[in-house]
């Protein structure tokens, strides 16, 4: 059965666009981004641009949308059991070529995560808009120390 991820949250002038895959399960019930409480998404981004991981899911929206950040996913929906990217199948890219459109502000597409990345590239790459793949937040993904992982996401700020 299929599924279906968020809308997009964003600024009218957003100058960053992250994209995620798709949703986890538990990001899907809480309906927020990154709402599982071990994606360090929310705290990379309270290192980056003093957007406290301790506030209400709302408050850290705004926080980051006045950031120049907005947020969606590459798929609009799929079939997936569970929360693994690599069980993703029957997916709907979202139109990220008509989000850019609608946000000429956008500098820059930043992609959480290999299946993010390689999701984007393959469905809804938007030609001469730079973008940069980066480590995920996911919990699957602990491969690369936290710190590391932070460095890697600072890229963002010389964009903002």
């Amino acid at each position: 059965m299929p599924c279906s991820g968020l809308l997009p949250v964003s600024s009218p002038n957003p100058r960053v666009l992250i994209l995620g895959s798709f949703p986890s399960v538990l990001s899907l019930e809480r309906q927020e981004y990154y709402g599982n409480p071990k994606n360090q998404f929310w705290a990379v981004m309270e290192l980056l641009f003093s957007v406290p991981s301790s506030l209400p899911y709302p408050e850290r929206i705004a926080l980051l949308t006045t950031c120049g950040i907005a947020l969606w996913d590459v798929v609009a929906s799929c079939e997936r059991p569970g929360s693994a990217d690599s069980r993703i199948r029957k997916l709907v890219p979202n139109n990220i070529a008509g989000f850019v459109q609608k946000h000429p502000s956008i500098l820059m597409v930043a992609l959480n995560g290999s299946t993010a990345g390689r999701l984007y590239h393959r469905w809804c790459e938007v030609p001469n808009l730079p973008c940069v793949a980066l480590p995920s937040t996911s919990p699957a993904y602990a491969a690369m120390p936290f710190p590391e992982k932070v460095l890697a996401w600072e890229v963002l700020k010389k964009d903002i």
